[in-house]
């Protein structure tokens, strides 16, 4: 099922990233576009999704340089627009993948695309890490680990429901019951003709 390829490689990056766990590491994609394209956007999309947590993580260190803090939050800016791209790319792939499927007269559509659902796996494959390592963090309380414990069940669960919610949409629109309908995100804030304080800086 495709949300087992797609939990495995998350797992990957994953562990990848913490073995080095510094943000400004070299980032490598073990998968060949041509060979493995859906691995090769996953590795790509859950490699920004990490990076990013730990982004987050930094930015909130409450003596944090302030110029420090500035230049962080452009890179957060520049990587949220990694993300998105990321997510319109694999919504692509899908597209192309089923592009011949004729939908049926009564398919319905989704509330989101596959790729928008796949990002949140992502993210909750990073959320399940770090609960994991809260959860036996040898310093902390067993107050603290047994509460952690408890987020970290809930969060497996909904792994499972996910992943199973992705393959079943997936089978849906391979099947016809479902189609795909993708809007390119219209994000404002990066672009200098839409964003008031940037297009006032062109003058």
């Amino acid at each position: 099922m495709f949300s087992d390829k797609a939990n495995k490689v998350f797992q990957e990056v994953i562990e990848k990233y913490h073995v080095i766990n510094t943000v400004g590491q070299e980032f490598t994609n073990p998968y060949d576009e041509k060979e493995h394209l859906i691995e090769h956007l996953l590795f790509r999309k859950c490699w920004i999704d990490t990076v990013q947590w730990h982004y987050e993580d930094i930015i909130r260190d409450p003596n944090i340089d302030p110029v420090a803090a500035l230049k962080l939050k452009r890179q957060i800016d520049a990587s949220n627009q990694d993300r998105t791209d990321m997510v319109e790319y694999i919504d692509s792939y899908f597209l192309d993948k089923y592009k011949d499927v004729t939908p049926k007269e009564d398919a319905t559509i989704n509330s989101e695309s596959p790729a928008w659902a796949i990002d949140r796996l992502s993210i909750l494959a990073l959320k399940i890490y770090h609960m994991n390592e809260e959860a036996n963090r040898e310093d902390a309380s067993q107050e603290h680990k047994m509460k952690c414990q408890a987020k970290l069940d809930v969060l497996l669960e909904q792994r499972v429901d996910l992943s199973t919610a992705i393959n079943q949409l997936l089978q849906d629109i391979e099947n016809g019951d479902k189609y795909m309908k993708v809007y390119k995100q219209m994000k404002m804030y990066n672009d200098d003709e839409l964003n008031p304080v940037l297009r006032g800086t062109k003058k």
